[in-house]
């Protein structure tokens, strides 16, 4: 139960020491172009990363990309019921990251919607809430919240299977699993007799799964115009953190979390 988490812990720590004796690059320091200014992003052990992004993409390219296509087979209703579910189940980490940012009308409303979902809405599966005027409301992460009260990124590393992340990013995960995910400690902590750790990680493999899906198109043909997917990859994550953060209504290229309705519409 504890070795995922331990296996995280080691390699964060490791890369965070990286970064503190300045990595492969000496802490290089890279410029990204944003609509609202220049900003920096640190790259502080690229060799590594670029190595991990091109594993990642073989991984991707063998399983996640087909289980992806695979999941766009299913009707649209199991798409949106499987989707709205997961989202229903994402506010149990929104809501109190809602309050940590001072958002307390977006907590009682993402409370709103969870109570009703989860009842009326059989679990989520059904987005009965929207019904009753409780419109959607963007998701939030300990990581966003460290954001918001001015924590830089630090350096930006890439994890294997998880992909792109920043040391800011990484602590807010940790933050998430010890305490902060009521449904992390619902399964793999307490592992009830109701439920048990494989539907945690089940239910964040659905995630990934979902997501992938809803951007196969946009990530090909990101693919097929970079130059340098790994760079192009890079600053999607950094510029879409900094608008989640800001809570900027605009969707990244690649990483659209729509639901399958307005997809399927477009």
């Amino acid at each position: 139960m504890n070795k995922p988490i331990t296996v995280f812990i080691i390699l964060l720590f490791s890369l965070i020491s990286t970064v503190s004796h300045g990595g492969d690059d000496g802490n290089l320091k890279l410029k990204e172009n944003d609509k609202n200014g220049k900003y920096e992003v640190t790259d502080c052990f690229e060799k590594v990363n670029r190595g991990i992004f091109g594993f990642n993409q073989v991984l991707d390219k063998i399983i996640f990309k087909p289980l992806a296509k695979g999941y766009r087979m299913f009707p649209q209703p199991i798409r949106s019921g499987t989707s709205n579910a997961l989202s229903n189940l994402s506010n149990v980490v929104t809501i109190p990251n809602n309050i940590l940012q001072g958002q307390f009308k977006d907590a009682g409303v993402n409370s709103a919607r969870f109570l009703v979902n989860s009842t009326l809405g059989i679990v989520g599966i059904f987005d009965v809430a929207s019904y009753y005027g409780l419109n959607k409301r963007d998701k939030e992460d300990y990581g966003q919240t460290l954001g918001v009260w001015g924590a830089g990124e630090g350096c930006y590393f890439v994890l294997p299977v998880l992909g792109p992340t920043t040391v800011r990013d990484s602590i807010g995960s940790l933050v998430n699993i010890f305490g902060g995910d009521a449904w992390y400690n619902v399964t793999v902590v307490n592992d009830t007799k109701h439920f048990s750790e494989r539907d945690y990680y089940a239910s964040r493999l659905m995630s990934g799964i979902d997501f992938r899906a809803k951007n196969i198109e946009s990530f090909d043909n990101l693919e097929k115009n970079s130059v340098d997917l790994y760079a192009s990859v890079r600053s999607l994550y950094i510029q879409d953190r900094k608008r989640k953060i800001g809570n900027i209504d605009k969707t990244t290229e690649t990483l659209s979390d729509d639901d399958w309705e307005e997809l399927d519409s477009q």
